[in-house]
């Protein structure tokens, strides 16, 4: 399918401008391994200039244009971006699809979730000015208190390429609600779809400054935009290990950070479960865009009264997966992103057979796909909990397996991990869900499903997943700064120090 890939630049101040050292980037399909366009390079240069309209544009008449205008004034603006979004739904799920390699059908749910996210946070600006002022209890009358909560400033928000679009929303809604203004630095592998949100913001007209794009390279981009002295808070998507790099960056100057970053989450299936249906669910927690989540639940623990028949039944359900181009109807696995995470995948799954591992099913490229970065869904089992499959990110469509006898025993097994954004339970019997739920170390549990996710509910991890909240109110809580205000009301002197009128 021939999808033109629109000529964009850095957008900065509500304009299109060529990035100061004039670089552009590469875009390949992944599906072909073609270059289908390019995308601008933005350097230090650039955000320099981009942090400056950000601040200029939190700041314009005193903020009334933006920062402490009303509520219903910027939910106005989210509202039409959504609107745009929708319009442009099927232009914007093709351009996802060439641009991440995801299938077509999941594009285009992405975008309804986009626009879906820029609704719901247009509906929580509105609601935004009648919490303002809320009264705080004192003990001592002669005293009054309240609390306003105001835009935090200008905010960095680095995304990742797995849900391009999608990822930029969640950021980028909830820190416009709150009345901040922001720089986006979407990842450089796939960019387009925030190009083309930095166009929907100009045809709605978005006041310039308000929200600024910036593409380009982590180093060269992103790196600049989380250390700088007056980008006063960064949210991240990402590795572990960048994540780590832009809160050692921020603790220089006491920036705050929100960082989402990788998962390694275990699924529990006992043995009282519908084989079918836990293998479906198992399949797409760690399948689902084609394995490159987050969230992907890629330990499976399974009860040993049913392993045996379980793996039969998930060797099926894989092999009947459609590996196709994503634009093919009915694919349902699409290929890695990039070379570099495709060589990545496929080393992991080499070490994992050199350590001892069996490859179930699946580990290599397709047979009818002779270029593209695919990988069959991927079943390893006799994994140790010393591998690196098991303790690793893969960020594919990889599934490693170990058996349990006990609840305690599976619960010891998904916690032995050094992350904690996902888990999920699989099993008939709810009390014991209720039990396991509770003993996971995980920000997000899932019974008897995986993966599911709604722009109402809080989305974050512990350990070295991260911390902070995205999504929910606790999305908006993030870009806004609590400030108490109390005022004595009694008409009677303090009275702590003695008068030098009555001295």
């Amino acid at each position: 399918m021939a999808i033109a890939i629109p000529h964009r630049l850095l957008f900065i101040d509500g304009e299109w401008r060529e990035p100061i050292q004039r670089k552009r980037i590469p875009i390949v399909n992944p599906s072909t391994e073609e270059v289908i366009g390019h995308i601008p390079a933005a350097t230090a240069e650039d955000v320099e200039i981009a942090v400056d309209a950000a601040r200029k544009a939190f700041a314009h008449n005193k903020g009334k244009d933006w920062a402490s205008a009303s509520g219903p004034h910027r939910a106005k603006y989210l509202r039409a971006i959504a609107a745009k979004i929708t319009e442009r739904k099927s232009e914007l799920a093709k351009l996802e699809t060439i641009d991440c390699g995801k299938p077509l059908e999941e594009a285009a749910w992405d975008i309804d979730d986009v626009a879906s996210c820029f609704e719901y946070y247009a509906d929580l600006a509105e609601g935004l000015d009648a919490k303002q002022k809320a009264p705080v209890s004192l003990p001592m009358q002669q005293f009054k208190c309240h609390v306003l909560k105001e835009p935090i400033g200008v905010v960095g928000l680095i995304t990742p390429w797995n849900y391009p679009l999608l990822m930029a929303a969640w950021k980028v809604a909830p820190a416009l609600a709150a009345g901040c203004t922001a720089i986006l630095k979407p990842s450089e592998l796939a960019s387009t779809t925030c190009l083309e949100l930095a166009e929907v913001c100009r045809e709605v007209g978005l006041p310039p400054g308000v929200l600024n794009i910036l593409t380009g390279l982590g180093p060269e981009a992103g790196a600049p935009l989380a250390s700088h002295l007056h980008v006063d808070k960064v949210a991240f998507t990402g590795s572990t290990a960048t994540g780590s790099k832009i809160m050692t960056a921020a603790a220089q100057i006491i920036k705050p950070v929100t960082l989402e970053l990788g998962g390694k989450s275990p699924i529990l299936v006992f043995e009282d479960v519908d084989l079918d249906k836990a293998a479906e669910w198992t399949l797409f927690g760690c399948f689902w865009t084609n394995g490159q989540i987050c969230s992907a639940t890629s330990r499976l623990l399974v009860h040993e009264g049913i392993a045996t028949e379980f793996l039969d039944r998930l060797v099926k359900w894989s092999k009947n997966i459609k590996v196709s181009d994503p634009f093919e109807e009915g694919c349902r696995l699409g290929p890695i992103v990039s070379a570099g995470q495709y060589e990545k995948v496929m080393n992991f799954i080499s070490t994992a057979k050199n350590e001892g591992a069996t490859i179930l099913c699946g580990g290599v490229r397709p047979q009818h796909l002779k270029k593209g970065y695919f990988v069959e869904p991927t079943i390893i089992t006799d994994v140790t909990t010393s591998m690196q499959i098991w303790r690793e990110e893969v960020f594919g469509p990889v599934l490693c397996v170990k058996t349990f006898s006990t609840e305690d025993e599976a619960i010891e097994l998904a916690n032995d991990t050094h992350y904690g954004l996902g888990a999920a339970v699989i099993s008939k019997d709810l009390e014991r869900c209720e039990r396991v739920t509770k003993a996971l170390q995980a920000g997000i549990v899932w019974i008897n499903c995986s993966q599911p996710c709604f722009c109402q509910a809080p989305w974050g991890g512990n350990k070295r997943s991260g911390f902070g909240r995205e999504l929910g109110e606790w999305g908006l809580e993030n870009y806004l700064s609590v400030k108490q205000v109390t005022e004595y009301t009694s008409d009677d002197p303090w009275g702590w120090y003695q008068s030098p009128a009555r001295l």
